[in-house]
């Protein structure tokens, strides 16, 4: 799953030496957008970002902030937007998060340092076997991994105190409603396949959902089923 962000501005990256962006300067990054708080900060920076390009994107800028091509044809969700999502959503150490689109497994690798548990679904089989033995390799014991179809949730695993997605939908699926405890936190963009749409947080207050929009982005949209191939 993948999206391209349509309102940051890219990094110089002729200028940057090797065409690798330093962490320091990402963490910088970050900081413009006003994300600060220190267990953000220190999950980015313990993650190692450059476990997690693809043979695909591998040539790619480490912290490019447009997204990249990575295996099964896909693209990624460049690190400034999940960092604004994992802001967004606002993970504790007691909520089990349900992530629907693993792609690389990095936005997973930096969630599980900021929760106590995290569930990864992906269409991809492939994408879904590099993530996990990423995870084995960076020995990260708190994330269940998935190949199937997010967007029918994770029943056997629900309820989930936060849902992350990183592909669009018109509106929220009625299975990610379903898996939301009654005070949980849904962050996903909304809006048409073709089009922009909106990075929106939505908190489940009993049995309704209060919207508050982030940012404009630009993702690829969500696809019922597993992917025959690949």
């Amino acid at each position: 799953m993948a999206l391209g962000a349509v309102q940051f501005h890219a990094v110089d990256e002729e200028a940057v030496d090797d065409g690798f962006v330093p962490i320091a300067a990402f963490l910088l990054r970050m900081r413009q957008f006003g994300i600060m708080d220190r267990r953000m900060v220190d999950a980015f920076e313990s993650v190692p970002r450059e476990q997690f390009m693809s043979s695909d994107g591998r040539r790619a800028p480490l912290f490019a902030e447009r997204p990249q091509p990575i295996d099964c044809g896909q693209l990624n969700t460049p690190p400034i937007v999940a960092a604004r999502m994992i802001e967004a959503l606002a993970p504790t150490t007691r909520c089990r998060v349900f992530e629907i689109g693993t792609g690389t497994g990095y936005l997973t690798a930096v969630l599980s340092r900021l929760s106590r548990r995290v569930y990864t679904i992906d269409r991809f089989r492939t994408l879904v076997a590099a993530a996990q033995n990423r995870f084995e390799m960076l020995r990260i014991g708190n994330i269940s991994s998935s190949f199937g179809d997010g967007l029918i949730g994770w029943p056997d695993k629900g309820p989930f105190d936060r849902i992350i997605c990183s592909a669009s939908a018109p509106a929220v699926p009625q299975a990610f409603i379903e898996s939301l405890t009654t005070s949980g936190t849904l962050v996903m963009p909304i809006g048409p396949d073709d089009g922009i749409q909106t990075m929106t947080r939505f908190m489940r207050v009993d049995r309704q959902l209060v919207a508050t929009p982030i940012c404009p982005v630009r993702m690829v949209p969500l696809i019922r089923g597993r992917a025959a191939a690949l």
